[in-house]
């Protein structure tokens, strides 16, 4: 019960925000000849519905049993299905870039429509002044503003408040609709699933226009696979079948009702279903959940950043430890500086819930059909199910998935170009520094010797020898990494004890200590060392190297040093990639992370060694 009440304040934030606005939005796009109780009956089918078939039979029914070791995600469900087919696959690794993009363009839209659907409130508020309502937009900014700059402390203590107050909100939205279901009781026939079929034939081409607007509804949805990692599969499940689910679909209903009693209510049913009494009291506890949904997306972009790292889709940046004891718990200030400015930028631009609603949307349906297509791949060749099978359930959820994308597609000219030119800039840069960290991988081995050649040529003109241990990093063990090449050639010395180490990420969330290691004599001068980290995981070579001792390998870490080799990019036209992607490529790795830093090693111990390449 613990872990559930945790994950309903983390996982259901962003889901549990959608009744500010869904309902309104979907009924403003009615066609004003439809009959009023038919648009509402309608609509609230369309909802009904989509929270059953896209939350809660693919994500909670069948998407969450495809975990990674537990974990979740896009990321983690593309190393899930390149680890379940026989050879690497370029076509699921680019699907998982393409996720991951539209995550982070989901991220910015997000707290900006979330804390301003809730603040908007204001303006229906008792007893407020039109001057006060005028100050919704800076309020809102104030907030997330506030809320982007408190992330470098930690949320470990705050989190452990958000599960009590989102299980508040979800009661007091359930509460709001069982309430004002009697407004109205013949609301319950948009339960059943012809009224949503019969409005959107009603409204013509326009219902597939209202069908964007219904996938409000369900945004955060993808966020119940995303957080599984951090509460287990169960909880998850239970808060949405036990809680969240009944209180949405009542709030749902409860809206319905008071528009059909009250069609005026149709411009901010949400609102106009609370009672004057506890207006206030609401209106907090609205702007709260929408503060815990943006946390949650935040959160969500960090752990997505790391993940990307780890995987090789992103350069080296700068991830910093918020807790001692919760490894979940991490800050990355560009991302979060990132977040901040596109979402300062949004509010400015939209000012509206409602304007930003039509940028919503679209960035989830796109991330929910990558989710679909890499499922197919978890069916086929993980579960080993038959192929008509896998086909039947990528048909299935994928039109879905592609009747809401393209419905939002319609909204471009809205906003809804801004998510999809954000998610697209990511997965250029996803795709120049993978394939330009391959281009200069084969580069370097292409100009490189052989360790083994080089073995050779010690053994015939051996070197001076220095007292002590030295560690030379390289992503490829195979030959002399060039450190060790500057090393000999400029400094004519070989120290007595050399290690090649190698840091590799595993398909995996985590790695046990056990299998964190592993050793390999290559002969009396050099040892391989091979790391091992998961894609969870921040990597802490002093840390590893302690484990060593188990397997009679023991290092002194202030009498070792630690050789780096920085390597100056010259852009090539003859790369293999456009000039322009050279010169980004070339940009990204001039601002990634110091190695120093990012592996943990003490600065004292580190000598870098620099060598020019063309790519």
């Amino acid at each position: 019960m613990a872990l559930a009440l945790g994950a309903i304040g983390v996982v259901f934030g962003d889901i549990g925000t959608s009744p500010l606005y869904a309902m309104r939005e979907a009924l403003a796009h009615s066609r004003a000849d439809v009959p009023a109780e038919l648009s509402v009956l309608g609509v609230v089918s369309l909802i009904t519905w989509a929270l059953i078939l896209v939350v809660t039979l693919k994500y909670v029914a069948l998407i969450m049993r495809a975990d990674n070791k537990g974990e979740g995600g896009t990321l983690a469900l593309m190393a899930l299905a390149q680890r379940a087919l026989p050879v690497r696959s370029g076509a699921v690794l680019f699907l998982g870039m393409v996720g991951a993009a539209l995550f982070y363009g989901d991220g910015v839209i997000t707290p900006a429509i979330s804390v301003l659907g809730a603040v908007e409130g204001l303006r229906d508020a008792p007893g407020v002044s039109p001057e006060l309502g005028r100050l919704v937009l800076p309020i809102a900014g104030v907030i997330l503003v506030t809320l982007f700059l408190v992330q470098s402390r930690g949320t470990a203590s705050i989190a452990r408040a958000f599960g009590p107050i989102t299980a508040a909100w979800f009661l007091i939205l359930g509460g709001l609709g069982l309430y004002h279901i009697f407004d109205s009781p013949d609301v319950l026939r948009g339960l059943l699933p012809h009224y949503g079929v019969i409005f959107l034939l009603n409204n013509g081409f326009v219902g597939f226009v209202i069908l964007g607007s219904v996938f409000l509804a369900v945004t955060g949805a993808e966020a119940l696979y995303a957080d599984m990692g951090h509460f287990g599969k169960s909880p998850i499940q239970a808060g949405w079948l036990v809680l969240v689910l009944p209180a949405l679909l009542l709030n749902y209903l409860g809206q319905g009702a008071m528009v059909l009693a009250h069609p005026e209510m149709r411009e901010n049913p949400f609102f106009g279903m609370v009672p004057t009494l506890v207006y206030w009291p609401v209106l907090l506890m609205a702007t709260a959940a929408s503060v815990i949904a943006s946390q949650a997306v935040i959160t969500g972009a960090f752990s997505m950043t790391q993940q990307a790292v780890q995987l090789g889709l992103l350069p080296r940046i700068d991830i910093r430890r918020t807790s001692e004891t919760q490894a979940g718990q991490i800050y990355v200030p560009q991302v979060n500086t990132f977040l901040m400015i596109g979402v300062i930028l949004l509010l400015v631009t939209f000012q509206t819930s409602s304007n930003l609603a039509a940028a919503y949307g679209i960035a989830v349906t796109g991330s929910m059909f990558v989710d679909t297509l890499l499922f197919f791949v978890i069916i086929r060749y993980l579960w080993k199910k038959p192929l008509w099978l896998a086909i039947l359930a990528a048909v299935g959820f994928g039109a879905l998935d592609l009747v809401f994308f393209s419905s939002n597609l319609l909204k471009l000219p809205q906003g809804a170009w801004l998510p999809l030119v954000a998610g697209g800039l990511m997965v250029v840069i996803m795709w120049t520094w993978h394939r330009g960290t391959r281009i200069l991988a084969e580069k370097t081995r292409q100009d490189s010797v052989a360790l083994t050649e080089l073995s050779d040529m010690l053994q015939a003109r051996p070197p001076h020898r220095a007292p002590g241990a030295a560690i030379f990093l390289t992503s490829d063990p195979d030959v002399a990494p060039v450190a060790l090449m500057h090393n000999l050639k400029h400094n004519k010395v070989l120290h007595e004890r050399n290690i090649i180490l190698t840091v590799i990420t595993a398909q995996t969330p985590r790695v046990r200590d056990e299998d964190r290691i592993r050793i390999e004599p290559f002969n009396d001068d050099f040892r391989k060392l091979t790391v091992t980290y998961g894609f969870m995981e921040s990597p802490n070579i002093p840390k590893a190297l302690t484990l060593c001792r188990q397997q009679g390998l023991k290092f002194d870490i202030m009498a070792t040093s630690f050789f780096l080799g920085r390597r100056s990019v010259v852009p090539s036209a003859s790369s293999g990639m456009p000039l322009w992607q050279d010169k980004l490529f070339i940009f990204l790795m001039r601002n990634a992370a110091n190695p120093t830093d990012f592996f943990r090693i003490p600065p004292g111990r580190v000598v870098e060694m620099g060598a020019q390449v063309t790519v």
